[in-house]
């Protein structure tokens, strides 16, 4: 068994391989080159590659190959319905199915889109509840434009998946996606009027524990968050070590639902790392407190890791996979005890995905 890390940059999709001790590493790439490569990852029913690309030329789409990137298939006709008004900006995130969901995948994209394709990616079809949600006039894009970006699947309940839209906030479904209510109680929006709307706040990125299903983690715009009860409420978990609640990337150790790990950039107006280093926080209380992480990590540097840009595999240490903009993947093996500079100089890294290959 190897460890294969996808690296998604500015300039196509790099792989990045490894044995289980995940010491050293080799590089192949770049694949898709030219693309800007939002988010990869590899289903781990079949093993395709799925790809968001997105290009100045030829716009946005998804990419397929299912022979480790020797050769790639490119969805066609994937847009939003003219009634709808709208026009397809990026796409931001595949999210493969369950297992026993043969050929489903779940595709998010700007403006505040949600696809399904259920042959593989061939063809993709938009989820009309999330696109004619009635909340809809009330999100805003942000920074990164309107983006569905985060997909998450309940692994117990069918029916249930959650969704994270900059600036709308997160959204859940009990219904395998005819129906969508919001799921931001006690999630702050300190740049509106009303700073605990319904909808409306800027959530970062969001993730659902694999081995506790009710409980949600969250870095918004305006903090860190966990949720025990499916989204319907969100505890603010900072003022307790971390030096800043603002950010965008969030990790998880799959053996322990009180783990968490977060990279706190100083503010919305300046979006570089805290103290001038490369520093992650790790909380093992559940957020109750926060440690700094640098063991192995650049003392000084003034960068910005993507909202994809973190990642971690399911070994027992897991890896924790750190990718940043200046082109460097940082490794731990041991769980963010250290950490090795795996590769360096790469192009902008968007995303980094994590998956154990036979």
């Amino acid at each position: 068994m190897s460890v294969v890390v996808l690296l998604g940059t500015r300039k196509g999709l790099f792989l990045l391989e490894s044995d289980a001790a995940r010491r050293e590493w080799a590089l192949e790439g770049p694949h898709l080159p030219g693309w800007s490569v939002f988010h990869a990852v590899v289903d781990p029913r079949d093993r395709t590659i799925h790809a968001a690309t997105n290009s100045d030329v030829y716009g946005a789409t998804v990419h397929r190959s299912a022979d480790r990137g020797q050769s790639w298939t490119r969805a066609e006709e994937l847009g939003l319905p003219e009634e709808s008004g709208l026009t397809l900006e990026k796409t931001w995130h595949v999210e493969p199915g369950r297992d026993g969901e043969d050929g489903r995948l779940w595709l998010g994209c700007a403006p505040g889109a949600l696809f399904r394709t259920d042959d593989g990616g061939e063809t993709w079809q938009p989820v009309e509840a999330i696109l004619g949600h009635p909340t809809r006039e009330r999100w805003h894009p942000g920074a990164g434009g309107m983006c569905c970006h985060s997909i998450q699947l309940d692994p117990d309940e069918p029916e249930r998946m959650y969704v994270g839209i900059s600036a709308a906030g997160v959204f859940r479904t009990e219904d395998g996606g005819e129906n969508w209510a919001p799921a931001n109680q006690g999630t702050a929006a300190d740049f509106l009027p009303e700073p605990f709307p319904d909808v409306g706040q800027c959530v970062h990125k969001l993730l659902l524990h694999p081995g506790r299903p009710g409980r949600l983690w969250q870095q918004n715009h305006c903090g860190v968050y966990r949720s025990d009860d499916r989204g319907e409420s969100w505890e603010r978990l900072e003022g307790n070590g971390l030096p800043s609640g603002f950010g965008f990337p969030l990790a998880l150790d799959h053996r322990d639902a009180d783990a968490a790990f977060v990279v706190p950039e100083v503010g919305a107006e300046n979006r570089v790392t805290c103290d001038g280093r490369l520093g992650v926080y790790r909380t093992q209380d559940g957020g109750s407190s926060w440690e700094l992480l640098t063991d192995g990590l650049p003392q000084r540097a003034w960068g910005a890791v993507m909202r994809e840009g973190f990642s971690s595999d399911r070994l027992d240490p897991p890896g924790i996979y750190l990718g940043a903009q200046s082109g460097s993947l940082f490794v731990s093996a041991d769980a963010g005890g250290s950490w090795l500079e795996a590769v360096a100089q790469l192009p902008p890294i968007l995303s980094v995905e994590a998956a154990e290959w036979p």
